[in-house]
């Protein structure tokens, strides 16, 4: 069966925004903050990433490559239409995010990070996930569920409802997959490792919203990149959402803390007499 795309893009102007959703998530988790983003004049997407919003056959294919390179072309596309980038990501798309930073520092101006998970350490994570981490080998980790337990991300009583419903039917385009497979935990493990090799040299300046009560990953992960990231580093605790932020109670300020950090970077990379600043010169003003 051919897998629709669930691939959401935005019209604005010559600054864009790449938005990158979490493991086995979807671009729906985007859509509130995409589109609040949109209102401010920024061209959005929120690109499908390849073997996610589809069956638990696809999520298992999936390797962190096929991830990143999927994140890549929606990079590229965004290129070609905007002189500024900033790329944003929830959970592991915040890392897929970082990534793309290192990898590519002259395409991208600055990350917007929404709770980064480079480890499940949150309060709801199962106790045999410390078990996994001696598994290594794909065929093994896929004999192995995470379940999306109680309260699945979501603070609000109202939205989680929604979600709950979503993910108990049988529409994987809305709230993905109720339960994630181990072979994608394992292949986020391998793409936190590769980042953690090159995440010293990432200079672009970063925005982290992350929440104190976040179920899925611990304040210890915004704390890691505070310490380990090159460049300017602005962070924000979130106090009334847990783990998927874009959609939780605060969302509404991360729009506005997005925003108005986005604003800042187009401003500063904005065009002079009809060229636009290199990432290079303004990084060395």
């Amino acid at each position: 069966m051919t897998q629709q795309s669930t691939t959401y893009r935005l019209a604005g102007g010559r600054t864009g925004v790449l938005l990158i959703h979490g493991m086995c998530g979807t671009p729906a988790e985007m859509r509130f903050v995409a589109n609040g983003l949109a209102r401010a004049g920024y061209t959005v997407h929120c690109p499908q990433i390849s073997g996610q919003c589809g069956s638990e056959a696809n999520v298992k294919a999936a390797t962190w490559q096929d991830w990143y390179a999927c994140a890549e072309q929606a990079l590229d596309e965004l290129r070609r239409e905007c002189d500024v980038v900033i790329v944003g990501g929830l959970s592991s798309g915040a890392v897929l995010a970082l990534l793309l930073a290192a990898n590519r520092p002259n395409d991208i101006h600055a990350l917007t990070l929404f709770a980064p998970t480079l480890w499940l350490n949150g309060w709801t994570i199962p106790w045999y996930a410390r078990l996994f981490r001696v598994v290594n080998q794909k065929f093994l980790a896929n004999l192995i569920d995470f379940p999306d337990r109680h309260p699945h991300g979501i603070k609000d009583a109202r939205i989680r409802e929604f979600i709950k419903a979503a993910l108990s039917s049988n529409d994987t385009s809305v709230a993905g997959l109720s339960n994630t497979p181990g072979g994608a935990v394992l292949e986020h493990r391998w793409l936190v490792r590769a980042l953690m090799k090159v995440v010293s040299t990432i200079r672009q300046p970063t925005l982290i919203l992350h929440p104190r009560e976040d179920d899925y990953a611990a304040l210890s992960n915004l704390s890691y990149l505070q310490r380990n990231l090159a460049g300017m580093v602005d962070t924000v605790v979130l106090d009334d959402s847990y783990h998927i932020v874009t959609i939780d109670r605060q969302r509404h300020v991360v729009v506005e803390r997005s925003a108005t950090f986005i604003e800042r970077i187009a401003r500063q990379f904005s065009l002079t007499a009809g060229t636009a600043t290199s990432v290079a010169e303004v990084r060395a003003a």
